[in-house]
């Protein structure tokens, strides 16, 4: 038995060298050990003294945090003794960017806030009412030519149409996430807080797509409508002028053209989207004070009122989701006035409960003590129309349960059965009338709800027609929003169950109501006293001019007697930029025609129109045409590009306008004749003269283009361009040129041979044969 025992004393040894440390910190650890009543030679004494595997990482862990506690007691001593020198930094180091929300918060938000790609088909919605029968024969007499459709032109926010300019790429627009210099400067612009799992993205121009920008906004301040069809020719895919078109459509109450424009602009930013920012995940932010991503914004709401006049609640209530996930803390076009009314009509009511209990907490506690970290941000618990919509989902989840929903608080059971499933809505409508009073005889009037003399007479519920009696901002826009709602939501307030039940809570809250005209709440007031929120329900109303005109007395005088731009209604007073000298510095005017050289020309023809036959009867038609010649700068590319987009009737008005002018057209003195009777020669003239034609007055002509200083000589230098010419080559796609074709075929019945000038007279007639009507 000595043998096995020799390793022990050495083992001893070892430990003893930690056990100046060991007995200090473990020294009640022996305790625990009793004694063996059998002892064991050399081994029992050793037990106590050796510490466990678990109780020298306690060791460890002991030491780090004392020399961490005695670092940051320093540190502490440090920046208190900072404190007393400087005041200032204790309230610059609590307003360092770090989240202030928390991520459980974060991913709730952003789940609420996705958005179903499923639901953004309005046709899709349309089969559920009416049938797929009825929306494709629909469709089939509607639209015509090809229905090819590429995979450049897939779109989830729109259906791409057949006879749609083709794709290219992605027009000049391109996305990126802001820098954390931008982010920085965003959130001190606003006054901000940083919050968790967001985001920011901004869009950009290239030096292309901003030049047309400049070329749009002078069309804009000049007035002439004709010059957008100008820009087009130039970026067929121009969000700004497609969206100026559809204002204009819109206004003539050609509801179905204008909204195809807006699907158009939807597709051309949809394109940019691309890479890591993804516009249904709920959590990426597209930046509303840079001016560049502002047109998106335009388009989404204006495709919300577009889709609930169609009676598109789904649809319309997702692309609404869709814009308020953009930015929900500025709210910029105020889709939360929509959805509060989208929410329950599309049977969302689930949706909005969970959204107010989201942000009710922080609410709460702003009440109470002033603090929060959405006091800069609009939330939406402050709204009046949300808090009323609140009641009435939990009304219909009520109605639909059949049974009491589980409550907070706890009533006697002397209640009806009535009154107990409906305990919980009738609580929130109580809050909603205590909180925004001055919705509800406006609410009783749209939805014909009767109320007792005594309850319409009280100081509370008088009704404010404009701005003239109201000493701030905030309840300026509490009256314009308590009018909003109740125009827009009446409907869903008239059943004789919810009039029923809205008119016994407004009885059983009357006692409660002050004897004066209550002042906004301090959540509502603290935010829209600041220009910033309130620009977003004043842009609101501007953009639903139409629908909202009764309400522009509550807003300022200074927002009412601005100039408003359609294409930018009510810039942020937190813009970083806009469309300014600033913004187009160093572009090129892309309306000036460019130059091309004869190889070039002809190339980029043979790739708009892939038939020989065709392309040459086309260069023949253009040849004969001076007037059109002086229209269309750029040569017959840019002519072909704007006629195939043209309609059958647009186009025969136009070649109806060029016949009756070339009867006031002399013939050239040395030239002859072209074909289909029109004369040759250089005289500026327009496309349709009103003074001549009167009955073609409506026919579609851009304005004339000046030509180019200097005349180029094509011939010259084309085989010392050949290099240059595939890096400066057009991005082009075949033309749907079959009304073109057809309309060619018609009126002039000619063609050219482009390969041989001096064909004999059979020649060109059997060519004119060939490229007749197909």
């Amino acid at each position: 038995m000595a043998r096995p025992m020799r390793p022990s004393p050495r083992r001893l040894k070892k430990k003893k060298k930690k056990s100046p440390a060991a007995s200090s910190v473990l020294s009640p650890a022996p305790e625990p050990v009793s004694p063996d009543p059998e002892p064991e030679p050399a081994s029992t004494p050793s037990t106590p003294a050796v510490p466990s595997k678990k109780e020298r990482k306690a060791l460890k862990k002991q030491k780090a945090k004392e020399k961490q506690k005695d670092e940051m007691d320093d540190v502490d001593k440090a920046l208190a003794e900072l404190s007393l020198k400087y005041p200032d930094l204790k309230q610059q180091l609590a307003s360092t960017s770090v989240p202030a929300s928390s991520p459980a918060t974060a991913r709730s938000l952003a789940s609420l806030l996705s958005v179903s790609l499923s639901h953004l088909d309005s046709e899709a919605e349309l089969r559920k009412f009416f049938g797929s029968k009825v929306i494709s024969a629909a469709k089939g007499s509607s639209s015509s030519g090809s229905s090819r459709q590429s995979a450049a032109q897939r779109s989830n926010l729109t259906r791409p149409k057949p006879t749609w300019w083709p794709a290219q790429l992605r027009e000049g627009l391109s996305v990126r996430l802001l820098t954390e210099e931008e982010v920085e400067d965003n959130l001190r612009r606003h006054s901000r807080q940083p919050l968790h799992g967001e985001k920011i993205w901004t869009v950009e121009y290239s030096k292309k797509y901003r030049a047309v920008t400049f070329d749009f906004m002078r069309t804009v301040l000049s007035g002439d409508p004709e010059g957008f069809w100008q820009v087009l020719r130039i970026l067929p895919y121009h969000a700004d002028t497609l969206l100026q078109l559809s204002e204009v459509y819109h206004h003539r109450e050609e509801h179905s053209t204008a909204a195809d424009y807006v699907d158009r602009s939807l597709f051309t930013y949809e394109r940019a989207f691309v890479g890591a920012f993804n516009f249904t995940n709920g959590a990426n932010r597209l930046d509303f004070d840079h001016v560049e991503n502002r047109p998106f914004y335009l388009a989404l709401h204006r495709q919300v009122t577009d889709l609930q006049r169609r009676g598109c609640v789904r649809t319309a209530f997702e692309f609404a989701r869709l814009l308020y996930a953009l930015d929900p803390w500025t709210d910029p076009h105020g889709t939360l006035l929509h959805l509060d009314y989208l929410a329950i009509k599309a049977g969302m009511s689930q949706w909005l409960i969970d959204l107010w209990d989201l942000f009710q907490p922080d609410v709460e506690k702003e009440s109470q003590d002033g603090k929060s970290i959405y006091t800069r941000r609009i939330v939406p618990n402050i709204l009046p129309g949300i808090a009323y919509a609140r009641a009435l989902a939990l009304f219909v989840r009520e109605e639909g349960s059949g049974s009491k929903v589980p409550c907070v608080t706890f009533r006697a059971p002397a209640l009806s059965d009535e009154a107990q499933i409906h305990e919980q809505s009738t609580q929130a409508l109580e809050y909603a009338i205590r909180t925004f009073p001055s919705v509800v005889p406006l609410l009783a009037d749209k939805a014909d709800i009767s109320l007792s003399g005594d309850i319409r007479g009280h100081p509370a519920l008088r009704i404010q027609t404009d701005r003239s009696w109201l000493v701030s901002d905030s309840q300026s826009i509490l009256h314009l929003l308590s009018h909003l709602y109740a125009t827009r939501s009446a409907s869903l307030w008239k059943p004789a169950a919810r009039a029923s039940w809205f008119a016994k809570a407004v009885s059983a809250v009357l006692p409660s109501l002050p004897t004066s005209s209550p002042a906004a709440p301090k959540t509502f007031a603290g935010r829209f006293d600041s220009p910033s929120l309130a620009y977003s329900i004043y842009r609101h109303v501007l953009v639903n001019e139409a629908a909202c005109r009764s309400l522009l007395p509550f807003l300022p005088s200074a927002v009412r007697d601005a100039r408003h731009l359609a294409c930018d209604p009510l810039p942020p007073p937190t813009r970083g930029n806009e469309y300014d000298g600033e913004f187009f510095r160093g572009v090129e005017d892309m309306l000036a025609a460019r130059p091309r050289s004869r190889r070039q020309e002809a190339r980029l023809l043979e790739r708009l129109v892939p038939d020989a036959a065709f392309r040459a009867q086309l260069v023949g038609f253009w040849d004969a045409q001076p007037v059109i010649q002086q229209r269309f700068p750029g040569g017959i590319v840019q002519f072909a590009q704007w006629a195939g987009q043209m309609g059958e009737e647009d186009l025969e008005d136009l070649f109806l306008a060029l016949g009756a002018m070339a009867d006031h057209m002399p013939p050239q003195q040395g030239e002859g004749g072209m074909p289909g009777g029109m004369p040759g020669g250089e005289i500026m003239v327009d496309f349709v003269d009103p003074e001549d034609l009167e009955d073609v007055e409506d026919a579609p002509h851009p304005p004339a283009v000046p030509r180019p200083a200097a005349a180029v000589n094509e011939d010259e230098g084309d085989e010392d361009e050949d290099g240059d010419e595939d890096e400066d080559e057009e991005e082009v796609a075949p033309l749907p040129v079959r009304f073109l074709r057809s309309v060619i075929g018609r009126f002039w019945g000619g063609g050219g041979n482009t390969a041989n000038e001096e064909s004999s007279d059979e020649e060109d007639h059997q060519l004119r044969d060939a490229g007749g009507v197909d």
